[in-house]
């Protein structure tokens, strides 16, 4: 089926088909053009132009979207957004004065998480999960990476892990699948972790590989969770299985995770809420991609990501939501550009750069996702009515989605 849109004000984010990413000073450019069309044959973009150059007598599907912008939609390359139930509590207690540590060393937090998830049934674990997505998609995000990690134990990852693949399934999305057991330890081993990581390592990875169920593999290298010496073990591992690593690190310390990260070749270094000059320096000439997650530092009230040091040394930044119960409940792509912009001193170019095509590398998906280019899935946010993008992260809080298509099908 093709289709068309046309009279759109901006097309916005229009790049070859073969860039990949964007990094340093390109960060600040983010093509558009305007009074444009753009036409899509089945789920792909097959076209696109100003209105001068559209030949109206082949096109039998026309959408006029005057005064309105069209952009990819959002990639979304960190979440833990399949959960049970929700840690509002741990809310009311950072608000009397308790910090997400001492929730944690109280059994709160992941551990928290992990109990409920451990108690829910694989169905009723997926339906929760699929009204998240489904409001996901209304806001925009149109790929979408997803962490297990709230089950800590052998049949409770693979739960978590057979639950995405059915969203993956189910949901119009492009969705890829972590394994993160290395999020915390749970209480039975509290005094034997190195017992937990064997059973990650020798049983967990085995299972996962036998029903392909990740493509990724995580670790929150941090102290209190995992260390150094324990990431590394995981990672080492999980190569075997050609899972390549995603992983957390610099969170509330800077132990060395990042170098480590990009020696076992991580295609994205997520968190950096505390970063070195050392690890900026480690970055430089890799291909892993640093991952800032606003949404967090929000939430906590910890610092953000210092994304401007990264940005002038040369380097890359993608933006993502770390949509999870504990310490970031909001999957809204569009609220996480606004903060990038607000918080973390980003241009509303660099922080839609970061959210859509960068994103889409951070998940190992830009090849078909995360610009307006020929070839590329026809995954689409068109806007409310509105002079220009800067109104997207100026107009914090509200919605700026008017209509989503996803795979060439616009979203109900």
């Amino acid at each position: 089926m093709r289709q068309v849109f046309i009279n759109i004000k901006q097309l916005v984010q229009v790049r070859p088909t073969s860039q990949k990413k964007v990094a340093g000073e390109a960060m600040k450019i983010l093509p558009k053009i305007d009074n444009a069309f753009l036409e899509i044959e089945d789920d792909r973009i097959s076209n696109f132009g100003s209105m001068s150059d559209f030949n109206s007598s082949t096109e039998n599907n026309v959408i006029d979207v005057k005064n309105r912008l069209v952009l990819p939609s959002w990639c979304d390359s960190h979440s833990h957004v399949v959960y049970a139930g929700n840690r509002s509590q741990e809310f009311v207690d950072r608000i009397n004065g308790l910090s997400y540590e001492e929730i944690a060393r109280r059994g709160g937090g992941i551990l928290n998480s992990a109990k409920a998830l451990q108690n829910t049934s694989e169905n009723d674990l997926f339906e929760q999960s699929m009204e998240r997505i489904k409001r996901l998609v209304r806001l925009g995000t149109g790929a979408l990476e997803i962490k297990s990690g709230y089950g800590l134990s052998v049949d409770a990852e693979l739960k978590m892990l057979r639950v995405i693949r059915q969203i993956k399934r189910r949901s119009p999305q492009k969705i890829k699948s972590t394994f993160l057991g290395a999020h915390a330890v749970p209480e039975e081993f509290k005094t034997n972790k190195s017992e937990y990581i064997d059973l990650i390592i020798n049983s967990m990875l085995p299972k996962i590989h036998e029903e392909n169920l990740a493509d990724f593999v995580d670790v929150f290298c941090e102290k209190g969770y995992f260390d150094m010496e324990d990431t590394n073990l995981i990672l080492s591992a999980a190569k075997r299985y050609n899972l390549q690593p995603k992983i957390h690190v610099n969170q509330f310390n800077a132990l060395g995770g990042v170098a480590l990260g990009i020696k076992h070749n991580a295609l994205s270094v997520d968190h950096l809420e505390k970063l070195t000059q050392d690890d900026i320096h480690a970055l430089k000439n890799t291909e892993t991609m640093p991952v800032a997650l606003p949404g967090c530092s929000f939430f906590l009230g910890i610092p953000y990501t210092p994304a401007r040091p990264l940005i002038e040394a040369g380097l890359a930044v993608a933006l993502a939501s770390d949509f999870n119960p504990g310490s970031a409940p909001s999957g809204n792509m569009n609220f996480i550009v606004s903060l990038a912009c607000i918080k973390m001193k980003l241009t509303p170019e660099e922080a839609i750069n970061a959210a859509t095509i960068n994103g889409a590398y951070a998940m190992g998906v830009s090849e078909k996702y995360g610009s307006i280019a020929v070839g590329k899935k026809a995954n689409l946010i068109v806007t409310k009515p509105m002079d220009s993008y800067q109104q997207i992260p100026y107009e914090f809080g509200n919605n700026p989605i008017e209509k989503v298509m996803l795979n060439g099908v616009l979203i109900d």
